[in-house]
């Protein structure tokens, strides 16, 4: 997942648009059903910088998408592997450069598309930059009625996305944000170019801390996205970012891109009153990109209606430096405190200039070293050799009555344990067993099911019949809707409290992530994650068998299979299932 959310062009995000979510959850299991682009309403959403900055969408009757498949080569090269978006007759693939061997991505879409002409234009200009802030594109072709796009994959970046899903950025980091992001648009606005779709899928930050921004005049190309204000509308997107990074709120109404929008009825408040502890100049400045109709409501300053005023803006405020890194207090051992002699002072042989304010005890000459004459050397001598006789003499005398003891074991044939031994020996338990199962349930967490009628077939002991979600597109975590944010699973009911001991489990497919809970002995009819108290299995990817015991049993009479990210099926799309189901105790 952190792969494709770095380097998948953010084409396909539907900025939380609900009708699109409940299409792609409503996808037939042979898969034929495709997510559909609402584009003919998307400018017209509060939750859209587009309809605030009169961004229009052109429809058009556009062909089917390209039937291409995972494999094909494009020019020779460009070997494509997974495909990322397919919506509105273009499709986006992540794909392999043979000849550079390098990963790649590609936008494709037929030659008599309707937008295929402004694609290729908007490619060919965005090439043109240069400028390494933004992801740049490689190639751009027409060929065999095809029109394709190449462009660079970064799978060590991350996408903004995630690292707000992660929580709200700190103020040197929200600083770097909207000083890097209005940097490059000014940027590529004096050359000509503006982007229109700048999302939080639109922005990457590699592992140095530089901010990339991917699909520069590109993305608004595939979807036929114009706009009367194009400078006014990449600057309120960059004060929607900036207003996300301080808060993890969407500065509109509606909730879009994973985030949550703001109160319904109070309009647009400043960040610094969403959320606590917010820096105030970062505050004004998301206001004043976003605003774009008047002075904010604290400082009497002018909107800012262009990248380049943002940045000028940035550049006025004072540096936010990073926050000082913190330190493990070292412990302070107390060291005895000792008298110098005189030789370590440095005065041996020589009076004290200052004589000391404390009378000091008189200093004893040491003894002379013990047994240091011809006798002494002697008696020495023969006490070592003493010692030396009567240590061999014991060491053999050892050594033989152990020989004796290992001697007289082996002619018996039996070796008698001792009653440290005996009291240290316990039975071994018994082998785990399947215990029998009174029921199983689909899991709801977020109210609605996907497949109620295929539960039964995890309990059935036959690995040939299977519980299966839908297909979903683009994302893996059950297409990332609204309604599916905490995944799905199966619940077994073992119809009183027992002791588990382990669970075996048949997958649909491999390369599942999940993880397998259990309720507290007290639960009664779980339903949400919360209810499920003990863990049996970690989360982690599975394989086709999921098999595990446990050291110590756990008191139950609910298992939950948790099921967060699905596999691949081959196509583009996303399935995962569970066939059979056991629990051990």
């Amino acid at each position: 997942m952190a792969e494709r959310s770095t380097a998948a062009v953010d084409v396909a995000d539907n900025g939380g648009n609900e009708p699109l979510a409940a299409k792609a959850d409503e996808a037939t299991n042979d898969g034929t059903t495709q997510a559909e682009d609402t584009e003919g309403t998307s400018p017209e959403k509060p939750g859209s910088p587009e309809g605030r900055d009169g961004g229009r969408v052109r429809s058009e009757a556009v062909p089917a998408t390209p039937d291409v498949h995972s494999g094909h080569k494009l020019a020779g090269r460009y070997r494509l592997e997974e495909c990322v978006t397919r919506l509105d007759g273009f499709s986006s693939w992540r794909a392999v450069d043979e000849k550079l061997r390098r990963a790649v991505g590609v936008h494709l879409l037929p030659a008599d598309h309707p937008r295929a002409r402004s694609v290729l234009a908007a490619a060919r200009s965005s090439a043109l930059l240069g400028d390494p802030r933004f992801v740049q594109v490689l190639d751009a072709v027409e060929e065999d009625d095809l029109v394709y796009v190449v462009h660079e994959w970064l799978p060590d970046a991350t996408e903004l996305t995630a690292l707000l899903a992660a929580g709200p950025m700190d103020a040197h980091d929200a600083y770097q944000l909207v000083s890097q992001l209005s940097l490059a648009m000014a940027a590529a606005h004096r050359e000509g170019l503006t982007h229109l779709r700048l999302t939080p899928g639109a922005v990457l930050r590699s592992s140095t801390g530089q901010y990339r921004i991917r699909g520069l005049a590109v993305n608004a190309a595939l979807r036929g996205i114009t706009s009367s204000r194009p400078l006014r509308q990449d600057t309120e997107a960059i004060g929607a970012l900036l207003y996300a990074a301080l808060t993890k709120r969407w500065p509109y109404e509606s909730d879009a891109y994973g985030l949550s929008g703001l109160p319904k009825g109070m309009g647009l408040i400043a960040p610094d009153q969403v959320r606590a502890g917010v820096h105030r100049g970062l505050s004004e400045l998301a206001m004043r990109a976003l605003a774009n109709d008047g002075a904010t409501a604290s400082r009497q300053e002018p909107p800012c209606t262009t990248p380049e005023e943002l940045a000028r803006a940035v550049a006025a405020m004072p540096r936010i430096l990073p926050p000082e890194p913190t330190f493990a207090a070292q412990p302070v051992y107390q060291q005895p405190a000792y008298q110098r002699t005189t030789y370590q002072q440095g005065t041996y042989g020589r009076p004290s200039s200052h004589p000391p304010s404390v009378t000091q005890p008189p200093v004893l000459a040491a003894p002379p070293a013990p047994l240091q004459s011809r006798t002494g050397r002697v008696l020495k001598w023969s006490v070592s050799a003493l010692l030396i006789a009567a240590l061999g003499l014991g060491s053999w005398q050892l050594a033989e009555a152990l020989l004796d003891r290992n001697k007289s074991s082996d002619d018996t044939g039996v070796t008698q344990p001792t009653d440290d031994d005996k009291s240290k020996e316990k039975p071994p338990p018994p082998p785990a067993k399947p215990l029998t199962i009174a029921g199983a349930t689909e899991f709801m967490p977020d109210g609605s099911g996907i497949n109620q009628g295929g539960v039964e077939n995890t309990i059935d002991d036959d690995s040939g019949t299977s519980w299966i979600t839908p297909r979903y597109q683009t994302f893996p975590n059950f297409g990332n809707l609204p309604q599916r944010k905490q995944g799905s699973g199966i619940i077994v009911d073992l119809g009183r409290v027992q002791e588990v001991r382990g669970i075996e489990a048949d997958m649909y497919r491999r390369g599942q992530t999940a993880t397998v809970l259990a309720a507290g002995p007290d639960a009664s009819s779980p339903s949400s994650p919360a209810d499920f108290t003990q863990r049996i299995v970690e989360k982690q990817v599975m394989g086709k068998t999921l098999k595990e015991e446990l050291k110590k049993p756990v008191r139950t009479r609910y298992v939950l299979i948790h099921i967060t990210e699905l596999p691949s099926d081959g196509t583009g799309g996303f399935r995962g299932g569970i066939n059979d189901i056991s629990v051990l105790g």
